[in-house]
């Protein structure tokens, strides 16, 4: 399950982070994750449920948003939303596209006290 290994580095950073501004617990944590990474949210929260055990975050939520897909096509220069097996352009055709947005992992922002 990939989704204990990206938990830790977040729950890693994020504690890093509220220790550094000497923080005594974390709140909330919000994460933005591209649909592509293949992460699955039941299994994501589950990681946080039990990583988070004697740490600063114990107590703490995990907000997840998810970002769908996105790709620019290099023949007509338009951006379009697509699935994970149909990156074609919905305009012109084309298969050659560039990905601009869906593997995306960041912490968009720590709530502590």
């Amino acid at each position: 399950m990939h989704e204990m290994g990206i938990c830790q580095g977040i729950l890693t950073a994020a504690t890093d982070a509220a220790e550094r501004e000497g923080a005594a617990r974390i709140n909330s944590i919000d994460v933005t994750i591209g649909e592509l990474t293949q992460v699955v949210e039941d299994a994501l929260q589950f990681a946080f449920e039990v990583l988070r055990q004697d740490t600063i975050a114990a107590d703490a939520t995990l907000t997840v948003t998810f970002l769908e897909p996105r790709s620019r096509c290099t023949e007509c220069d338009i951006e379009f939303a697509h699935g994970r097996f149909d990156v074609h352009c919905p305009e012109c055709g084309s298969y050659v596209c560039d990905l601009v947005q869906g593997k995306e992992l960041a912490i968009e922002s720590i709530d502590i006290d």
